[in-house]
């Protein structure tokens, strides 16, 4: 009887494909590391928790999702409350935001009764977490899918960071664009001309790295045609950067530690900053409102965090240690509270958004 043949690793199939097609940019071989359907990091084993790779803001405090809860309860009513909204979450993880979302919109009855809740999730993994933690929910395969019926309310939090990045970078004979190559057999990086019509966003030094993401201002694209269509308000929150700057951002996580992100294709996961003036600049074009972008911890304590943790810690004050580990993390300037940026976009422009000023057109 003849033995199944096994399927080639992630990174033997990457070398070969390099081997056989030239250098991959550095876009396309984190994606393949991420999202290939055998053994992509999202598509297999992703790992969330402090027993995971990484901790997202709703899995270090409650007080997340519940400011998060807070500024689409206001958006609603800023809409006019009307008779039903969609409130969709894309990459939802292992469910704990929505689960705080829900849980919080139970304290506006008429909310909790006009909501609808989506979920675009494309790792089958993922997806089964979430409906065990939330039972049975609606999965929209893609955006293209979310339905215009109502008006929408979208949160994505920390889904930008996986939508990769090409990289260039200056050299005393101009713009290279840097790739995935080979050296003696083994994965490398290294730097190949770039595309003539390249043009940086800011004015470089030599050495320096520019990075370009075609697939993050496609999400602000669909997004933002969404919102256009339905009316309503998308709400970004990502590590990255609030204005044209250099730097090669690209890193591989693997139980909270930074690894080499050629080592193991497929088993650590990668990330990359978010642009946010480049998703600004996208929405504005698209006649969307753009919010200011604003430092996670101040977003949230314009949401009242610090008051949510007064009232916590006076309910349970054997925990006040723990609480304030929590706010501390999410707010400080040294953890997550300036490295973290939100950006919403909104139509109509006018629609007022909590916790966020408009952006200064110019600024």
């Amino acid at each position: 009887m003849r033995r199944k043949r096994l399927m080639a690793s992630l990174k033997t199939r990457l070398i070969e494909q390099i081997r056989l097609e030239g250098p991959l940019t550095i876009a396309d071989y984190m994606w393949a590391c991420l999202f290939d359907p055998q053994e992509g990091y999202y598509a297999t084993r992703p790992a969330l928790g402090e027993e995971g790779d990484f901790i997202t803001a709703p899995l270090v405090s409650q007080m997340f999702g519940e400011r998060l809860a807070l500024w689409a309860m206001q958006a609603w009513q800023d809409m006019g409350a009307p008779a039903k909204i969609r409130v969709l979450e894309i990459g939802p993880g292992d469910g704990t935001l929505m689960s705080d979302l829900l849980r919080t919109f139970r304290a506006l009855p008429a909310f909790a009764q006009a909501v609808e809740i989506g979920l675009i999730e494309p790792s089958p993994p993922l997806r089964a977490v979430q409906t065990a933690r939330l039972g049975e929910v609606r999965h929209y395969d893609s955006l293209d899918h979310v339905p215009t019926d109502a008006p929408l309310l979208i949160i994505a939090n920390e889904v930008l960071d996986c939508l990769p990045a090409r990289q260039f970078q200056l050299t005393p004979d101009g713009w290279y664009e840097r790739c995935v190559g080979l050296h003696e057999g083994e994965l490398v990086i290294g730097l190949v001309p770039a595309p003539q019509d390249f043009i940086a966003p800011f004015a470089a030094e030599i050495g320096q790295v520019c990075e370009v993401s075609v697939a993050q201002n496609r999400l602000i694209e669909a997004v933002g045609a969404l919102i256009h269509e339905a009316t309503g308000a998308a709400l970004f929150i990502d590590y990255g950067r609030d204005r044209p700057e250099p730097g090669d951002t690209l890193q591989a996580i693997y139980r909270h530690e930074k690894t080499d992100p050629l080592a193991e294709p497929g088993a650590h996961d990668l990330t990359q900053w978010a642009d946010f003036p480049s998703l600004a600049v996208t929405a504005l074009n698209m006649g969307l409102g753009v919010s200011q972008i604003t430092p996670q911890g101040v977003f949230l304590q314009r949401l009242g965090i610090i008051e949510r943790f007064d009232e916590l810690r006076a309910k349970n004050p054997e925990d006040t240690d723990r609480l304030a580990r929590q706010v501390h993390r999410l707010i400080a300037a040294e953890e997550m509270g300036e490295l973290f940026k939100v950006l919403a976009i909104h139509y109509p422009r006018d629609l007022p958004l909590a916790g966020l000023a408009p952006i200064e057109i110019g600024a």
